[in-house]
C-alpha cells in the first residue's frame, strides 16, 4: 500500500491491516465509553457488549455506507443521575428506551419529509462552528483525563506528564512521519508507547487483572417504566439529535460523501436511537456515534466499515473475557488524554474545513454574525436550564445557531436583509 492512500468506506482491508486497525478503533473509544458506566455505578462489560452490538446494528441499518462506532453517550449523564437517584437504575433504563423510541419516530418523520431543511436551519456558516465545537468543548476533558488539570489543592504528577507527552508526541509525529503500514496505525502505536511509559513510571496497577476471572458474563438487567422518569429524560432527545447530525456531517466531510443523503439521515438517526432502545432493554447505557473514532479516521484516512465492524466484534469478545476487559481497563487516563488531545483537535479542524470547503463569504454580515455568536455561545460556559435538563456548550450553540438561521431565512423571504 502506498503511503497515505485513502481506504474508502466500502473497500476491503487485508487481515494484516484489519486486526491492528480494529484494535486501534476499540482503544480510541474505550476510555470514554467505560467512563459512563463507571459514573452510573454499573458493570462496564454490558456496555462493551452493547457498543459492539449497536455498532453492527448501525452498519446493517445504514447498509454499510456510514462508518461510525457507537459508544456510551455522555448526553444522558445529568438527567440519568437524577433518575437513578430518585427512582433507581431500572427506571433510568426505561427512560433510555423511551428516548430512543421517540428518536426512532423522529427518524420516520425525516424519512417522510426529507432533510433539506438542514440547509436552512444550519447553513455552512452555522454548521462549521457547531461541528468545530464538538471537538473544542472536549479539550478540557482531554487535559483532565491526562491529569493536567488537577483539582484544587492537588499537584500535577510528573508521571502523568511524562506518559502524556510520550503518547501525544508519538501520535502527532507518527501521523506526519510514519510511512506505509505504520502510517495507518499511529494512534495504536501511540497508545502502546504511552502504556509502556506508564508501566515504566509505575502508574499501572495490575491488581484487577490478577483478581479477574478469565471468562465472565456481562450483567444484564431489565427496565422499569415511570412517566416522571421519562419526562425528566426526554429533553435529551434534542441534544442527541443535534450531536448526531453534527457527527454525520463531519464524518461526511472526512470521507468525501454526503451521508445525510446516502444512506440518509433517517437511516443513521434511526440506527442510533434503535441501538439506544436495545441498550435500555438489556441493562446498558444509551449509545451514540463517537467523535474519537471520527478522529481516528481523519488521522489514518482509513474509512472502511469492515475495520469498524472488526472493532465492534472485538468489543463484544472483550465483554466476555474478564481478564482482557480488566487489562484494557488498566490503560491510564494520561494515555487516553494524550490520544484525545489530537483526536478532539481533528474534529475541531473538520468544522473549520466546512467553512473553507463551502466558501463561506464572511463579507456578508449574516455569516459573520452566525459564526461569531455560535463560537462565543459554545465556548463561554453559558448554560440554560429547561426543567431538570441543562443545555450548554455545543448543544446550546447549535440551538442558538438554528434560531438565528431561521430568522435570517424569514428576513430573506421578506427581502429585508442588506446582503441579497
Amino acid at each position: 500500500m502506498q503511503n497515505r492512500n485513502i481506504i474508502q468506506v466500502e473497500e476491503k482491508v487485508p487481515v494484516s491491516l484489519l486486526i491492528p486497525l480494529s484494535i486501534q478503533h476499540m482503544f480510541a473509544m474505550f476510555g470514554a465509553s467505560v467512563l459512563v458506566p463507571f459514573l452510573f455505578g454499573i458493570d462496564s462489560a454490558i456496555v462493551l457488549f452493547m457498543n459492539g452490538v449497536g455498532t453492527l446494528l448501525f452498519m446493517a441499518i445504514t447498509k454499510g455506507k456510514s462508518p461510525a462506532y457507537l459508544g456510551s453517550s455522555f448526553a444522558f449523564l445529568a438527567p440519568g443521575a437524577i433518575v437513578i437517584e430518585q427512582f433507581g437504575y431500572e427506571y433510568a433504563l426505561g427512560a433510555f428506551v423511551a428516548v430512543g423510541f421517540c428518536g426512532c419516530i423522529l427518524a420516520a418523520i425525516i424519512y417522510k419529509f426529507g432533510s433539506d431543511w438542514i440547509d436552512i436551519v444550519l447553513p455552512p456558516a452555522a454548521m462549521g462552528p457547531v461541528v468545530a465545537l464538538i471537538g473544542l468543548e472536549l479539550a478540557g476533558t482531554a487535559a483532565s483525563n491526562a491529569g493536567l488539570l488537577p483539582m484544587e489543592g492537588e499537584k500535577i504528577l510528573y508521571e502523568n506528564v511524562i506518559v502524556f507527552l510520550v503518547t501525544v508526541s508519538v501520535a502527532v509525529f507518527g501521523s506526519v512521519l510514519f510511512r506505509k503500514f505504520l502510517s495507518v496505525i499511529p494512534i495504536l502505536i501511540a497508545i502502546l508507547c504511552g502504556y509502556l511509559a506508564a508501566i515504566a513510571t509505575n502508574t499501572v496497577d495490575f491488581q484487577a487483572v490478577r483478581e479477574a476471572s478469565f471468562f465472565a458474563l456481562p450483567h444484564f438487567a431489565t427496565p422499569k417504566f415511570d412517566a416522571n422518569a421519562i419526562f425528566i429524560m426526554l429533553p435529551v432527545l434534542l441534544v442527541i439529535t443535534s450531536e448526531h447530525i453534527g457527527h454525520q456531517i463531519v464524518t461526511g466531510k472526512i470521507v468525501g460523501r454526503d451521508l445525510l443523503k446516502d444512506p440518509g439521515l433517517h437511516r443513521s438517526l434511526f440506527a442510533d436511537n434503535f441501538s439506544t432502545v436495545i441498550s435500555g432493554l438489556i441493562g446498558s447505557v444509551p449509545t451514540t456515534t463517537y467523535g474519537e473514532n471520527i478522529g481516528v479516521m481523519a488521522v489514518t484516512r482509513v474509512y472502511s466499515v469492515r475495520v469498524i465492524a472488526g472493532a465492534a466484534v472485538l468489543s463484544i469478545l472483550c465483554s466476555f473475557i474478564g481478564k482482557l476487559s480488566a487489562l484494557i481497563g488498566t490503560i491510564p487516563g494520561s494515555v487516553i488524554g494524550g490520544i484525545s488531545f489530537l483526536l478532539y483537535g481533528m474534529i475541531g479542524a473538520s468544522g473549520i474545513r466546512i467553512l473553507v470547503d463551502s466558501h463561506v463569504d464572511f463579507g456578508k454580515s449574516r455569516n459573520l454574525a452566525l459564526t461569531s455568536v455560535i463560537f462565543v455561545t459554545g465556548l463561554s460556559g453559558i448554560k440554560v436550564s429547561i426543567g431538570k435538563v441543562e443545555l450548554g456548550g455545543m448543544i446550546l450553540a447549535c440551538i442558538v445557531g438554528m434560531v438565528l438561521s431561521l430568522i435570517f431565512y424569514i428576513l430573506d423571504r421578506l427581502h429585508l436583509t442588506n446582503d441579497q
